[in-house]
């Protein structure tokens, strides 16, 4: 049973494409973002080299996986328990993971790499990941409409975008290359009222069957009026997954309503 680390994107998705793809709603961060790698290039995410790491059971096969584009968190997929205890043996020994900004993992992994680490760390955001089970119009609807976003919107899409990152303190913001290739597929949807832009919906490019909403943002001024509902309904399909943040408690009611049903509970760490 062991980690194998590396920083070869095609030996990652030879080694451990399949085990990620069979799970798709816990793996969709590793799904989308080894899917932009390829597409865009190494750096699509920041300067620094993206690295991969992936576990070998007794039996020999693959199950579980990770992956970083520094500098955001280490993100790791639906791991065994015997894998997160030797991850947390690597932390101090293995050079690509020296240097992390933090952790992305399910609670119970985080706080086990947290008391691992060999330094303080923080809390930075508690998320929860959904699954549409069944599409539910919000009530009452909002007053407006949705309509796909187009070339002409780019910059509020990167104003939004990057206001999103900053309240969620997520390190290194959205660039304007992301943006275009979301408008490339259609992925942002606008809530227009009075003919005006107030809220947005995001969603990943559809890997296999699934797809995943976010960022949602609605601008502070213009909140509780029922719009993030009304767009991240009309970017409802078969087979969506999306992350809330568990300290707001009006974004959980708002997705339980529209008919989407808790995944698992997941933590982000950072050194103190």
């Amino acid at each position: 049973m062991t980690w194998t680390f590396t920083t070869d994107l095609a030996a990652y998705r030879a080694a451990a494409g399949a085990a990620v793809a069979a799970r798709p709603a816990p793996h969709t961060l590793l799904l989308s973002v080894a899917d932009a790698l390829e597409r865009r290039g190494l750096h699509t995410f920041g300067p620094q080299a993206p690295f991969f790491g992936w576990w070998t059971g007794a039996d020999g096969s693959v199950s579980g996986a990770l992956l970083c584009t520094p500098p955001h968190p280490l993100q790791l997929g639906a791991l065994p328990q015997e894998a997160v205890a030797a991850l947390a043996g690597a932390l101090a020994t293995e050079p690509l993971l020296a240097g992390l900004g933090g952790i992305n993992a399910r609670r119970a992994d985080a706080e086990a790499l947290a008391a691992a680490w060999g330094r303080p760390t923080r809390v930075v955001e508690e998320l929860r990941l959904y699954r549409l089970a069944g599409l539910v119009p919000p009530q009452p609807a909002p007053a407006g409409r949705a309509r796909v976003a187009a070339g002409a919107d780019l910059p509020l899409l990167v104003e939004w975008m990057g206001a999103f990152h900053t309240e969620l303190e997520i390190p290194a913001g959205a660039s304007e290359t992301l943006v275009r290739d979301r408008l490339t597929y259609g992925g942002f949807l606008l809530w227009e009222d009075g003919g005006a832009p107030v809220a947005l919906a995001s969603f990943s490019r559809p890997i296999g069957a699934a797809s995943r909403v976010g960022p949602v943002y609605t601008p502070p001024a213009l909140r509780g009026r029922g719009y993030a509902a009304g767009v991240t309904h009309a970017a409802g399909a078969s087979e969506v997954v999306l992350f809330t943040d568990l300290a707001n408690p009006t974004s959980n009611g708002i997705y339980r309503r529209l008919g989407y049903r808790p995944v698992e509970d997941r933590v982000r760490i950072a050194p103190a």
